[in-house]
């Protein structure tokens, strides 16, 4: 599976706690990455400085559904059920 173009739910909903280029501390969740363009895409794609994390996301049905909504509803989530207590 591709990524829906446009979307870039996984650039946003997602916590990431490895630095990023521009985020030395890593990103809360629902922060949009300082690295996603003004068209959605990620600028430090396949590039070394992209966090492993970031890497290792595919885009699967389940996590992507239909839509960017659904995207954002789904990893928003993942992110609440896996946070720290």
């Amino acid at each position: 599976m591709e990524c829906r173009s446009a979307c870039a739910a996984c650039c946003i909903a997602p916590s990431i706690s490895s630095p990023i280029p521009g985020m030395p501390e890593g990103k809360r969740a629902g922060v949009r990455c300082v690295q996603l363009t003004e068209d959605l895409l990620c600028a430090v794609f396949g590039l070394p400085q992209r966090p492993a994390v970031c890497a290792s996301l595919r885009p699967s049905p389940a996590m992507c559904g239909e839509h960017r909504d659904e995207a954002i509803a789904w990893l928003t989530r993942l992110e609440v059920s896996t946070a720290p207590a």
